[in-house]
């Protein structure tokens, strides 16, 4: 273990903590590597009219109007505002009301530590992506996810990354090639 990595009961704090502070906004959120999805709930009495909500591509507002918004701020990145949107659904029991906002992410290769820049964090490092939802994406994108997602599992565990690994193969095939040079010394950069 590297002297900069965290304890495994370091670890387990910082997990804590992330979800305490995750548990403790006014909304839930989830997200893809495309898209981002928030939720929250309202009394059963209002309706769609009674909301104010408003997407911006860097920027988002939402909650009932003539009240402090429940989720407020900057978004952490960019969104399509014409792809994002929002539905209120009557949650099961119909006391209350489920408000989802659905944001469509510009940079589809790019995970969120937090929705709006003013709420805490969340460590990005840790998400491990749904491998359902990599079918989603299109050959060549999911290639290089996948393709990062190794590279990542491989540096975790001390290995070359897959470039890495192919200018070693190429490498080895040339002293196959030539036995007569000598690459004791070789540097691979």
């Amino acid at each position: 273990m590297a002297d900069n990595e965290p304890t495994p009961a370091e670890e387990t704090a910082a997990r804590a903590r992330e979800q305490a502070e995750q548990a403790a906004l006014p909304y839930k959120w989830n997200q893809t590597i495309g898209d981002l999805d928030i939720s929250f709930t309202i009394p059963a009495k209002f309706k769609g009219k009674d909301l104010a909500i408003t997407i911006a591509k860097t920027s988002i507002s939402a909650g009932i109007k003539g009240q402090p918004p429940i989720i407020s701020g900057t978004l952490a990145h960019a969104v399509h505002v014409d792809d994002s949107t929002w539905t209120l659904t009557t949650a099961p029991g119909g006391n209350e009301k489920v408000v989802e906002i659905h944001l469509d992410k510009v940079n589809k290769m790019e995970w969120w530590p937090h929705v709006v820049t003013e709420a805490p964090k969340i460590d990005v490092t840790k998400i491990v992506p749904d491998n359902s939802k990599l079918s989603d994406l299109d050959g060549a994108t999911r290639g290089m996810v996948e393709k990062m997602m190794f590279d990542q599992a491989q540096k975790e565990k001390g290995l070359p990354t897959s470039d890495e690994q192919k200018k070693l193969d190429i490498l080895k095939k040339f002293q196959q090639q030539h036995p007569e040079m000598d690459f004791s010394n070789a540097k691979i950069s």
